[in-house]
């Protein structure tokens, strides 16, 4: 591959969620032209009804995202939080961001930089020259349009087809992805000629995703002024054991997969009234007290189902490189089992930053396994290569990958300890925008 000059790098990044926002401003911060693809009319995607960050360990990844960096879009995130430092079951010292007007802010910080958003825009094909993408295109019909590019970065997700959320799920739930309007998500890897790999826990295919938004005006005034004062309530379930575990195992968050889930209705505030479970029967959600008039604002269906989500991973090396593509890089879902924006993000800010690099003929960076993140997208990799990881999620803020990362200690809330750490990899402001020579703690590139 030839290298491209500083000033002719032209990026291309499929897919305006969180790990695609992140990777569009890393790699414009690096002096890429960087054109940010996404076919829905607003950015973030899932983002849009998540908004919990910092709990556990996406705490310590979010500052040293900060540290080297590349914190940009936890900035936002926290710009736009309504509660802070709020505990749950399972999770402490968490915020949470207000999904209703976070997503012009991250727009406002991607033009800033010099991003190129389009939206409105699916890509549905690839061109390939050998093994490397020259460019991806819309539909083919009058209105088709060409996006060349140096270097790709493949943000799509790993969200279901509609046929899929009915084969897979409870049918189409009507969510945030909003296929039927927007068109279905396509993979930019797997139209590369990508081999991928789809989650699978037995006999059952990907993961249903992880809650539902109430109608926050619907609730029991008490109820909302609770939630408003304090960011999270808590209501036992009268004859909990009747409602059955089976929407916990199949959740795509396994974070929240614990007893307290199953006994009790969890909400939390992040403008909506965000209920910890991925669907709930409505007939028995209006018998816990304050929800007697409850209804679902997203899913609309969300008495019945979610959205299925990790149908479609990219095979890649630990730079999130897609193996076999030298030129296409992946993040978020596409990288892999992880969950949550956080992971988003990070994967994001590594992805977009190598593409750069790679796209002028400079090495690659893998972070260290000395820091979260590092480790957090080795270990992943790994675990993806046998049948028993693949039935797993991972997550800094619970499950398997927070149970390693308090095993080895790399756990911490101490924003100072984290800024030594990732001073002591030499890795301060690696992200920052300006030119840097690869730090000499960074290892070699797994295949």
């Amino acid at each position: 591959m030839r290298p491209a000059s500083r000033e002719a790098v032209k990026v291309v990044v499929v897919g305006g969620g969180w790990g695609g926002c992140a990777a569009a401003l890393s790699a414009v911060k690096q002096g890429g032209d960087v054109t940010l693809i996404e076919r829905a009319d607003m950015l973030l995607g899932t983002g849009l009804v998540g908004g919990i960050f910092r709990n556990n360990g996406r705490f310590t990844a979010a500052e040293e995202a900060l540290a080297m960096g590349g914190g940009e879009m936890f900035e936002v995130m926290d710009a736009n939080a309504l509660h802070r430092d709020i505990e749950f079951p399972g999770h402490k010292h968490a915020s949470l961001y207000n999904v209703d007007t976070i997503e012009p802010d991250t727009v406002r910080v991607l033009e800033r930089h010099g991003v190129q958003i389009r939206l409105t825009t699916r890509i549905t094909d690839v061109v390939k020259d050998g093994d490397r993408v020259m460019a991806v295109v819309t539909a083919k019909d009058a209105s088709q349009e060409r996006f060349e590019g140096d270097v790709f970065v493949d943000a799509t997700g790993t969200a279901a087809l509609p046929n899929a959320c009915n084969k897979y799920g409870n049918g189409c739930a009507m969510c945030v992805m909003r296929c039927h309007a927007f068109g279905a998500r396509v993979s930019v890897a797997a139209r590369a000629g990508a081999i991928e790999m789809i989650g699978k826990k037995g006999n059952r295919i990907g993961a249903m995703s992880g809650s539902c938004d109430l109608v926050k005006e619907s609730l029991a005034p008490d109820l909302v002024a609770e939630l408003d004062r304090r960011g999270v309530v808590v209501r036992k379930v009268p004859n909990a054991d009747s409602a059955g575990s089976d929407k916990l195992a199949i959740k795509a968050c396994q974070q929240y997969a614990l007893p307290e889930y199953q006994a009790n209705v969890v909400v939390l505030d992040t403008g909506t009234a965000k209920l910890m479970t991925p669907f709930y029967e409505l007939r028995e959600l209006r018998k816990v007290p304050g929800f007697e008039k409850a209804r679902f604002e997203d899913p609309y269906a969300g008495g019945v189902g979610n959205s299925i989500r990790y149908i479609g991973m990219a095979p890649r090396n630990d730079a999130l490189q897609v193996s076999g593509i030298p030129n296409l890089f992946c993040c978020g879902e596409k990288a892999g089992l992880l969950v949550g924006h956080t992971e988003a993000v990070v994967t994001g800010m590594l992805a977009g930053y190598n593409a750069v690099r790679r796209a002028r003929g400079e090495e690659v960076v893998v972070l260290p396994d000395t820091l979260a993140i590092g480790d957090a997208i080795t270990f992943v990799r790994e675990q993806m290569n046998g049948e028993q990881g693949l039935g797993m999620k991972f997550t800094f803020s619970g499950s398997v990958l927070f149970d390693r990362m308090e095993q080895r200690g790399s756990y911490t809330t101490d924003v100072a300890e984290i800024r030594r750490r990732v001073e002591a990899a030499g890795l301060t402001n690696l992200f920052a925008a300006r030119k840097r020579s690869v730090p000499r703690s960074i290892g070699p590139v797994a295949a």
